[in-house]
């Protein structure tokens, strides 16, 4: 997707979305993989489920176009407003500004990230991501339609008042879903502890995916794992414990508009069946709270399987 926007300066810059740049290089790898996955792993790869993640990485692609423009517009009047100039450290367009957005963005998207496993609103549009049962590189294409909605961009605003140019900070954001591409695999193991502990991996990852009790809600990094080692929630893959991947409600179906939209639908009924006291808690607590405790969240599984393995 491409765009216009004015530059700090004033002069007009045409942006393009990395992303665009690096499709063909997404389809050679999922080519290679389904060769692979043909011989080694015959399950890995479902028709339908493929094909409901290639029509959501589509869909998002047609949304984003959308999207991209109004968080431009919006983020370069915020910038009007931007509390540093960057010019102390090589300007705004430096590779010394390059790098602190691209570590800013990395935690910025931790912070999102995290949030939107533990608050239902943000859940709501990230399910989509998680909603297939298999793991393979289709599955990095299973982005949501409706994090304008989910209101995700608010955790990017901080870079731009600090000073990053909101193309900048889009591109970076960009950057770390291109990487997060190809950890979205089984063909590749556990990788040499010094990088499973720094970066995100296949085998960390898998981890994020997974619904096996030990490894809910963990793993919420997109580029570095330092952040889930300084906030606790990172998880490594156990030999022995095989993943097994999805949602805890599975959808048990390929249908696209119910896989992009079921999760706002089903938070719309609980919101309209609770008594008053109780829908905010439908929107903003974490994901399978009830009110009356009929469902368990990811703590209360985890919780109880802890207890159990004792």
């Amino acid at each position: 997707m491409g765009g216009q926007f004015a530059a700090a300066g004033g002069v007009d810059m045409a942006w393009t979305d990395p992303i665009q740049y690096a499709i063909p290089a997404f389809i050679v790898l999922i080519l290679l993989e389904m060769v692979w996955a043909a011989k080694y792993a015959p399950t890995a790869y479902d028709p339908g489920d493929s094909l409901t993640s290639l029509l959501l990485g589509l869909g998002r692609n047609v949304v984003g176009v959308l999207e991209a423009g109004l968080l431009l517009l919006g983020g370069m009047w915020l910038y009007q407003h931007r509390v540093f100039d960057l010019s102390a450290i090589g300007g705004d367009w430096g590779w010394q500004a390059w790098a602190l957005c691209l570590l800013g963005e990395d935690l910025a998207y931790y912070v999102w990230h995290r949030s939107a496993h533990r608050v239902r609103w943000f859940w709501a549009s990230h399910v989509n991501h998680h909603s297939s049962q298999h793991y393979n590189l289709t599955t990095a294409l299973r982005q949501p339609w409706t994090g304008l909605i989910a209101l995700d961009f608010i955790f990017r605003i901080p870079l731009v008042l600090l000073g990053f140019h909101p193309a900048m900070v889009l591109a970076c954001g960009s950057i770390s879903l291109i990487y997060q591409f190809w950890i979205h695999t089984e063909a590749v193991r556990r990788l040499p502890r010094v990088i499973e502990w720094l970066v995100n991996t296949p085998s960390n990852h898998r981890v994020h995916h997974a619904t096996n009790p030990v490894y809910l809600d963990r793993n919420f990094g997109g580029i570095l794992m330092v952040w889930d080692h300084l906030f606790g929630s990172y998880q490594p893959e156990i030999a022995g414990e095989k993943a097994h991947f999805g949602i805890i409600k599975q959808l048990g179906n390929f249908n696209l508009i119910w896989a992009a939209f079921h999760e706002w639908v089903e938070m719309a009924g609980d919101v309209w069946r609770a008594p008053w006291r109780s829908k905010l808690g439908y929107l903003w607590r974490v994901p399978g709270w009830s009110h009356d405790g009929g469902r368990e969240t990811s703590d209360e599984i985890r919780g109880r399987w802890l207890g159990n393995s004792m």
